[in-house]
């Protein structure tokens, strides 16, 4: 049975203690990276006009329903935004401003890849609203771009960069180890050469192998050589922490690392589990509406999502309400990633109990509890899942 001050946690919408976002998915690539398992697709054609009506349509509807709350945050995600064509993402920055008040430091979020091309949008981006990008850069030599099947280089990637932060005023890039072949060495020489530049946060995730995409059919074809094994992905996952930190940018989450007041507020609103709204096809969300969080999915396929929109004026495909204690996993799940930790009593609201096997745990140094919060540490972050299962109900 739950406690008053349980009750009074209950009180206040639990998603306010997150805050609110938008993340708007714009589906299509120049090509389909052999690694990627996210909702991309390659198209000849796209009708950027009918696609940027379809997004405002969504945001009305959305909008609708929300009335009055404050926004936080959008994200612009994919597949590669950067391919929009930059009067679309005005008109939809535009639109946000005109459907929600807005928080005045509001992050708006473009993700880019380093070409060429869509470089020299960049200004046109500014311009619109937006006032951060996260570029996918992934490698910094051309043989492992080559692998990775981006199509960029590295000098089109330096350049790229360059532009970016003269442009916006926070600029992050991506980058992926445990590659083929790569040695510890290589990747500490990478990373510092990264840490070099003038930059304020980066994602750092290790390779995974991902089924339904290229990599993981020829790696269950034995067609897949030269990956590290699970030692050598680990040393490479505590020299990361180790050479972040040292450069000023320590994680604050298991795969990204920031000066502080850098970190992504939109990933922050996840990670601490508020509300988001979730637009285009393969989105999902997370909403409360009249007291009642709801799980929100889209189709994944563009052509059908598009369609559903314009014949229906939804995009949504289910909304499913969520009981409190899979909130409660949710919240879980995702603030455990933080190295701010989840917060004890919030987790007890939702629960009606603590997480389990706590002090055994403290005992193994694989987390910590300070003031009714609870972190992984270091070494608890490495095996996060494993630490999971311990703190979960049976």
């Amino acid at each position: 049975m739950r406690s008053a001050s349980w009750s009074r946690r209950l009180s206040v919408e639990d998603w306010t203690y997150g805050g609110f976002g938008l993340y708007l998915h714009w589906p299509f690539c120049q090509a389909k990276c052999p690694y990627c398992d996210f909702n991309s697709h390659v198209a000849a054609q796209i009708d950027q006009d009918r696609w940027k009506r379809a997004y405002l349509t969504e945001i009305d509807r959305i909008g609708a329903e929300t009335p009055g709350r404050v926004l936080n945050t959008v994200f612009f995600g994919g597949g590669t935004p950067s391919l929009m064509h930059p009067d679309v993402v005005a008109a939809i920055i535009d639109k946000i401003r005109a459907t929600w008040p807005t928080a005045n430091d509001m992050e708006i979020t473009l993700e880019a890849n380093p070409g060429s091309v869509e470089a020299a949008r960049f200004r046109a981006y500014r311009d619109a609203g937006v006032n951060r990008v996260s570029m996918g850069i992934q490698a910094l030599n051309d043989a492992d771009l080559k692998r990775l099947g981006r199509l960029h280089s590295v000098a089109e990637a330096y350049a790229a960069f360059d532009i970016a932060r003269d442009t916006f005023e926070r600029v992050s890039f991506d980058l992926i180890y445990a590659r083929q072949d790569q040695t510890l060495a290589d990747w500490e020489q990478e990373l510092s050469r990264a840490l070099t530049l003038s930059i304020d946060h980066l994602s750092l995730y290790q390779l995974t192998i991902e089924q339904g995409t290229a990599f993981g059919d020829r790696y269950a074809r034995g067609k897949l050589r030269g990956l590290p094994d699970d030692d050598r992905a680990s040393d490479m996952y505590f020299a990361t922490q180790d050479i972040c930190a040292a450069a000023g940018l320590p994680a604050y989450e298991v795969s990204n690392h920031a000066r502080p007041g850098a970190e992504s507020r939109h990933n922050k609103i996840y990670w601490r589990y508020g509300d988001y709204a979730g637009i285009g096809p393969g989105a999902h969300g997370r909403l409360t509406l009249n007291g009642q969080r709801f799980a929100t999915d889209t189709r994944l396929q563009p052509g059908a999502w598009l369609a559903e929109v314009e014949q229906t004026g939804s995009g949504e495909k289910s909304r499913t309400p969520l009981p409190l204690k899979d909130q409660a996993t949710e919240y879980l799940l995702m603030g455990l990633r933080l190295t701010d930790g989840l917060d004890i009593a919030r987790y007890q609201a939702l629960s009606g109990d603590k997480p389990n096997n706590i002090n055994y745990l403290k005992e193994l140094g694989l987390i910590e509890v300070t003031d009714d919060t609870l972190t992984a540490t270091q070494s608890g972050r490495a095996v996060l899942n494993a630490v999971i299962r311990e703190l979960l109900p049976d």
